[in-house]
């Protein structure tokens, strides 16, 4: 009978069976992929731009040649083409079209990597050239100009770059650190040259065969923004169904190329433009308003591109129709702003106005007038600072209140109309002089109006003397007595 060690020993031993076991498959595994990763290096190292034709296969491929040989034939034939009778999607000249438009993909594609392949084995002669020319077609044909010559002023490039990218290039070959390439490594790269200046030649037969047929494929399109631009827009796009499901904003920056300023200005210099640029409208078009002008372009190019692709205007009159639009508003662009025009003053009225008046308004007007204190209190003294109900400019301030010195207030109180009217009371009361009657009489009366006034005390003594005072509180008067019936 097995103890529990022994069980515990066997279990160690199966453990590490397996243990030696997984080693075995890991190895197998790691030659794997050790021959994998060989493999996949050998054909980088294929592409690594020893050999040109590993490198470019378009132009040795049947599909290649039977579109350029149809196209030189179509371009013999003329653009003599029947639009009625046959449906687009059949007609084998649309279909031809649709492939040419493939093909300049593909034409670029290649273009691309043979710029590669010259960039990376020219790099050991002038490695500053790629930094300073950008285009791969313009590259190509400057380095088969120079080719292995060391002073470039013996190399004519005109006609190749602008003159300010020769002046740079010139001055950059001079200081380049750069060697001559061995012969068989020139030989590669100058054929490399040949063959991309070849594909740029059957790409443009490619476009000029479908900028002929442009009227036929797309009228609305071609309406717009020309047939030679049309068929740019195209074959850059990868056919009219792949342009019309672009979005404007794409289609504005189809055909831009990466500009070298080499330092100059960039005031005049149109970024993000591609062949749109090259259309009457935009070249027409004020610069200021060029960048507005290629955005409608573009937009209304798409929308043209869309009823084109499905047939929806045959004639092109939906794209001239965008045409006109387009020139109108851009002419409405340049309209200068509307003149301010004078605002004239208004009618002055006949009739006299409604105001209420009377002594009712007065009054109200005086019950509701703003006070001296108010008026004192909404004004400010230059200078001097105001005092406040809280205190350092806290709370409600108190104006020019209290300002006279004395810290108190002072307010000149003018005579109200009711004083006024009291003191004309008084004045019109007749005081005729007499004899004192008594000594603690006296003439001088004290008065609210006027402060200390003369008066008749006779008269002031005969008015308290009628009525009720006279008869029981009076100092003479005497019980009545009534006589009985």
């Amino acid at each position: 009978m097995a103890t529990l060690a022994d069980s515990f020993l066997a279990d160690l031993d199966e453990l590490s069976d397996n243990e030696a076991e997984i080693p075995e498959d890991n190895d197998v595994d790691a030659a794997d992929m050790e021959e994998d990763v060989d493999g996949d290096l050998a054909d980088l190292e294929n592409l690594n731009y020893d050999d040109l034709d590993s490198v470019s296969k378009l132009q040795k491929t049947q599909r290649y040649i039977d579109i350029i040989q149809k196209v030189e034939e179509a371009l013999k034939k003329g653009s003599e083409v029947s639009i009625q009778g046959v449906d687009l999607e059949d007609d084998p000249e649309y279909q031809l079209i649709v492939d040419c438009n493939a093909l300049s993909v593909d034409i670029e594609n290649e273009i691309v990597i043979i710029h590669n392949f010259i960039r990376d084995k020219y790099r050991l002669k002038f490695p500053e050239l790629e930094s300073l020319v950008h285009h791969p077609i313009d590259y190509a044909r400057v380095v088969k100009k120079i080719g292995n010559e060391v002073d470039l002023t013996l190399v004519d490039l005109e006609g190749l770059l602008p003159s300010a990218i020769i002046m740079v290039v010139s001055v950059t070959a001079s200081t380049t650190t750069g060697k001559p390439l061995p012969e068989e490594v020139l030989s590669k790269t100058v054929e490399a040259c040949d063959r991309a200046l070849d594909l740029d030649s059957a790409k443009k037969k490619v476009l000029d065969f479908v900028e002929s047929r442009m009227g036929y494929i797309a009228p609305n399109l071609s309406a717009i923004v020309g047939s030679a631009v049309a068929a740019k827009l195209m074959g850059t796009a990868g056919g009219l169904a792949a342009l019309a499901k672009m979005p404007a904003c794409n289609v504005q920056l189809l055909g831009a190329k990466k500009k070298n300023l080499a330092g100059f200005s960039t005031a005049t210099s149109q970024f993000r433009v591609g062949y749109l640029e090259q259309t009457e409208i935009f070249q027409t078009t004020p610069p200021s308003l060029r960048m507005r002008a290629c955005r409608l372009l573009a937009a209304k190019s798409t929308l043209a591109a869309r009823v084109d692709s499905i047939r929806g205007d045959p004639s092109g009159n939906t794209g001239r129709a965008f045409k006109d639009e387009i020139h109108k508003k851009i002419e409405k662009w340049q309209e200068p702003p509307p003149a301010k025009q004078p605002k004239p003053l208004p009618v002055p009225d006949s009739e006299p106005k409604k105001k209420r008046g009377g002594r009712r308004l007065r009054k109200m007007k005086e019950r509701y007038a703003i006070t001296d204190m108010r008026k004192l209190a909404n004004r400010m003294q230059f200078g001097v600072p105001e005092e406040s109900s809280l205190g350092d400019g806290l709370g409600e301030g108190y104006g020019m209140l209290g300002q006279a010195g004395s810290g108190k207030l002072r307010v000149s109180v003018g005579q109200s109309k009711l004083a006024a009217k009291v003191a004309k009371k008084f004045k019109e009361k007749n005081y005729g002089s007499s004899g004192a009657t008594s000594g603690l009489t006296s003439s001088l009366a004290f008065t609210p109006v006027q402060g200390i006034e003369l008066t008749n005390p006779q008269a002031h003594a005969h008015q308290l003397g009628s009525g009720t005072q006279s008869t029981y509180f009076s100092e003479t008067g005497t019980f009545s007595k009534i006589k009985r019936t």
